[in-house]
């Protein structure tokens, strides 16, 4: 058996303030479970943010079509005139990048990567692994070529997200430099290779691993992964690497980062029973690389906490789920709570999440929270299969502008192929209620690899489904016709969609500045709030550019507005006043939506107003 070293690589564009969780995780397993081996992780895309400077960085790691194009120039110079105008076009819409200079920033790309790439001893690595996950193709590549063609005879194997299924083995196909892929995990597959290279009694032969492709198996094994079945059994990851390249930066250079951690794997949504036929939502392609859901428990949560916090000193953590548990969230932040630290936490979660548990998130250091909401119209949200209604996501909404509570973000999805007019029409009316709320992000579009909608195009009426027609400028015709890459290109309604949702668009911009406005002072209240006087209820509605207006509602009105904190069925209403009529009720009920203070859909009702502090005990 040799002794073995082994390379972990992560290059542009990851967000430069938080370690990669892919390295830090594989890091920590392959020193567990093979202590023979070292292992070196390289977080280069740090280097290239403090080199191009941080605002440039981040805004060209928010945009894919922004960051393939730097390296893809450099890949293949003769194509640089086409690609510098594509980054040209897309540049236009930054303000950070409108006057950039292409060719210096590709030179700048190059300059960095040279310099880092010579600065490594790869002579002592057997193994050299590229994490390769969204905006990291070109990239990865460029940098495999230089380390390449200074050690040919190093091993490189590459994994992530972005070598899921045909992604991956068309990677193997097409470029020499590349002598593995794993499909899925990366824990199992790469302490079996690490074997296999070490000549380790146990190993396996290379093309029997399980998820791992090689040339020779390249045709059979392409949807075969291999998993960790209990999470608890990985180790705390291994941040040490980037943390100590952070603390050589210059002290004008440095920063906080933020902690990423796992609490679980996979979406148990696109997992439930009654989605087996559907696949989860839609146009997701988040977990290509998992079978099944798996999560932690609250106490190995709790440990895995406390351990980095202590270790690195810092209160930041994003956990990196594509969504949360959706049983035991309760004890999960219970644990999290009983740490006493004022962590800023961030995650994802789906809309349903209950004001009861935003309060404990809140209360264990939830500080933002990324909410799938996509869309504002029940009938655009079925065709999504969100298992969601518009009016769960106004709530959700409703409920993260509560003071203390943790700060929403979320996308409205626009031209979604089979959306049509009526969709676009019922998310007019119902933004009409959601301005009140922390503005929404409006997305295009955009068909992924995997994703339910590309594996059964003919449901939402497109077709001829193709790379994406930027990578014919990024990679050359002979070299992209082997390539399956992440984002895809269809026919069917493409410009139809763009026309109908221009007003929604519109609408959304006029959302974002009238609510930037309304809490451009640190102390801004919530638009739409009340104050409690027990036997009234005040409720304060401001208004941009004129006098804000006030509502008093008494008695049963105050009781049946605050009912519907949580939206309600008319019939429950009822149930819960029966004192009063149908009729009375919805008498209230439509002048309260007609004022917009509350929502209505179908027989369903919602308060939107919030309450200056959140009263009710968990």
């Amino acid at each position: 058996m040799t002794d073995l070293n082994i390379a972990l690589v992560s290059g542009p564009w990851p967000l430069f303030n938080r370690p990669s969780i892919q390295l830090g995780a594989l890091k920590a397993f392959l020193l567990k479970n093979f202590p023979q081996v070292k292992v070196k992780t390289y977080h280069l895309y740090l280097d290239f943010a403090t080199s191009l400077g941080l605002p440039i960085y981040k805004e060209i790691s928010e945009s894919s079509w922004l960051a393939e194009p730097v390296a893809a120039a450099l890949l293949y110079p003769e194509n640089f005139i086409q690609v510098q105008k594509l980054w040209v076009k897309k540049a236009t819409r930054s303000p950070v990048c409108r006057g950039l200079d292409f060719r210096e920033l590709s030179n700048s790309f190059h300059y960095t990567a040279t310099r880092l790439v010579n600065s490594i001893d790869w002579q002592k690595y057997s193994l050299v692994g590229f994490s390769i996950c969204f905006s990291q193709l070109t990239s990865s590549l460029y940098l495999i070529r230089l380390i390449k063609n200074m050690v040919p005879s190093l091993q490189v194997v590459v994994g992530g997200s972005g070598c899921a299924g045909e992604m991956g083995s068309s990677l193997l196909k097409v470029f020499n430099e590349i002598d593995y892929v794993i499909q899925g995990e990366g824990e199992l597959p790469l302490l079996e290779l690490a074997k296999a290279i070490s000549g380790t009694p146990d190993s396996k032969p290379l093309e029997k691993i399980t998820g791992l492709l090689t040339r020779e198996n390249l045709n059979s094994v392409l949807e075969k992964i291999n998993q960790v079945q209990q999470l608890d059994d990985l180790p705390v990851p291994d941040f040490d690497d980037y943390f100590e390249q952070l603390a050589r930066l210059p002290a004008t250079k440095r920063f906080l980062p933020r902690i990423p951690l796992e609490i679980s794997r996979g979406c148990w949504w696109k997992n439930a029973r009654s989605l087996k036929s559907t696949g989860g939502c839609a146009f997701c392609n988040l977990n290509l690389q998992w079978k099944g859901y798996r999560h932690k428990s609250p106490e190995k949560i709790k440990s895995e906490l406390k351990t980095v916090v202590n270790k690195y000193e810092n209160l930041s953590i994003s956990f990196m789920d594509n969504l949360l548990p959706n049983k035991g969230l309760k004890e999960i932040f219970e644990k999290i709570h009983s740490l006493k630290r004022d962590f800023r936490l961030f995650s994802e979660i789906r809309a349903t999440t209950p004001a009861e548990m935003l309060a404990q998130m809140a209360q264990a250091g939830m500080r933002e929270l990324q909410v799938g909401i996509e869309a504002l119209s029940t009938s655009l949200l079925k065709k999504i299969n969100k298992g969601t209604r518009a009016i769960d996501n106004l709530q959700i909404m409703k409920n993260c502008e509560i003071p203390g509570f943790p700060k929403l973000t979320g996308n409205l999805i626009l031209e979604f192929p089979s959306a049509n007019q009526e969709d676009v029409d019922e998310t007019l009316v119902n933004l009409e209620f959601a301005m009140y709320f922390s503005p929404l992000k409006a997305i295009s579009f955009w068909l992924g690899y995997g994703s339910p909608i590309w594996l059964r195009p003919q449901k939402f009426g497109i077709k001829r489904l193709t790379n994406h027609s930027y990578y014919r400028i990024l990679f050359p015709k002979e070299v992209l016709s082997k390539l399956t890459l992440i984002i895809q290109n269809y026919e069917g309604g493409v410009r139809y969609q763009r026309k109908i949702w221009k007003p929604v668009r519109e609408k959304v911009e006029t959302w974002q500045k009238a609510y930037a406005k309304m809490h451009d002072s640190p102390r801004s209240l919530p638009i739409l709030y009340y104050e409690d006087g027990q036997d009234f209820l005040i409720i304060h509605q401001r208004r941009l550019g004129t006098y804000d207006m006030t509502h008093k509602l008494k008695g049963s009105s105050r009781k049946i507005y605050l009912f519907c904190e949580s939206h309600k069925h008319l019939k429950e209403i009822h149930q819960a006043f029966p004192s009063f009529t149908l009729e009375q009720i919805m008498s209230f009920l439509e002048m309260m939506v007609k004022k917009k203070l509350m929502f209505q859909e179908g027989e369903r009702f919602l308060s939107l107003a919030v309450p200056l502090t959140y009263k009710k005990k968990f």
